[in-house]
């Protein structure tokens, strides 16, 4: 993959401050820490840009479903956080094994010090997201992978129903803010191919809009409560890939849980929640791509699937492919 211009530094937010309520039930549950091959320790990303190593974390993200007041950001535990450009969680599940080898064996380093590597030259820390499960086999198969890679381990003590669905990403967008000091925070599934390298240049972008929200925007949608939503859909960005500016994940740190609606698709719940706040809406094409391009950042099976089609394989197709994997971070004069 070619490396990308190293990034100017940003300076770390001032979080906002919090008061915790005795009144809240917590019903929702992400423990998160860092692996590698070698040690407990992983590389972070310090505020000089440098790695660093520093024990794992816990945050918890509490729901207050009874209306009690609790300062509305639902988190627990002072945790310091690290200063990156940009957060990418990968949401996968436990039956997506062969995507998150088919991503470690293309886009994604698959060892501890090419991951270092990345961040540096991205300003990207770049962490796999996964649910907690009942089943205690693969809860022991995921804690032993664990040991052998790098990953931000998020679970998330729920049932896997609609609801809880979208609440999942909440949660995400919740810890991971409690752990990173962002610019952005990106969400992303496991079954796109991505340039990072592409990816740092859109979000390092210069913007006169703190808060910002962007991705392949969309009318069309299936939305079981789209009765509610009209016969003209409002724009938001297509599920695969989106990210939300710090000042934005902010203000939805800071909401009171269920005080806003909750729709049954993850995308649409965002989008509508965008149109609800002083958001600059940015649309860009290139997060949804269906063949690599001088200038793709995501590439994925629009509008066949959700993602890429059969994702193990495709992605190692794509892969092998020179204007995927080595074509040049910026296209040149004369593309």
């Amino acid at each position: 993959m070619p490396s990308s211009p190293r990034l100017k530094l940003f300076h770390a937010r001032t979080s906002p401050s919090t008061r915790r309520s005795t009144s809240l039930i917590v019903l929702t549950s992400l423990a998160i820490g860092l692996f590698d091959s070698s040690s407990a320790s992983p590389p972070s990303f310090s505020r000089a840009g440098h790695a660093s190593r520093t024990p794992p974390k816990t945050v918890k993200v509490v729901w207050d479903v009874a209306g009690n007041s609790n300062g509305g950001n639902g988190l627990s535990g002072g945790v310091k956080r690290h200063k990156v450009m940009g957060f990418v969680g990968i949401q996968t599940g436990f039956g997506s094994a062969g995507r998150r080898r088919a991503l470690r064996n293309t886009w994604m380093p698959s060892d501890p010090e090419g991951l270092r590597r990345l961040e540096e030259s991205t300003g990207l820390a770049i962490r796999f997201i996964i649910g907690k499960t009942k089943d205690e086999a693969k809860m022991a198969e995921l804690r032993r992978r664990l040991q052998s890679m790098m990953t931000l381990y998020c679970l998330i003590s729920r049932r896997s129903t609609v609801s809880s669905h979208t609440k999942r990403y909440l949660a995400f967008f919740k810890a991971a803010y409690a752990l990173y000091d962002s610019e952005f925070y990106v969400k992303a599934d496991d079954d796109i191919y991505l340039r990072p390298d592409r990816l740092s240049l859109l979000l390092a972008k210069e913007r006169s809009h703190s808060q910002t929200y962007l991705g392949c925007l969309k009318k069309v949608l299936y939305e079981p409560l789209s009765d509610l939503l009209g016969k003209e859909y409002f724009l938001h960005a297509y599920g695969p890939i989106y990210a939300l500016s710090a000042d934005v994940v902010t203000s939805l740190v800071a909401l009171k849980n269920n005080s806003f609606r909750m729709f049954s698709n993850e995308d649409v719940t965002i989008g509508a929640w965008m149109l609800a706040m002083n958001v600059n809406h940015e649309n860009h094409k290139t997060l949804c791509e269906p063949e690599c391009s001088p200038s793709s950042i995501a590439v994925w099976d629009i509008p066949k699937c959700s993602g890429l089609c059969n994702p193990e394989k495709r992605m190692l197709e794509l892969h092998k492919i020179e204007s995927c994997s080595k074509s040049p971070t910026l296209p040149s004069e004369d593309e």
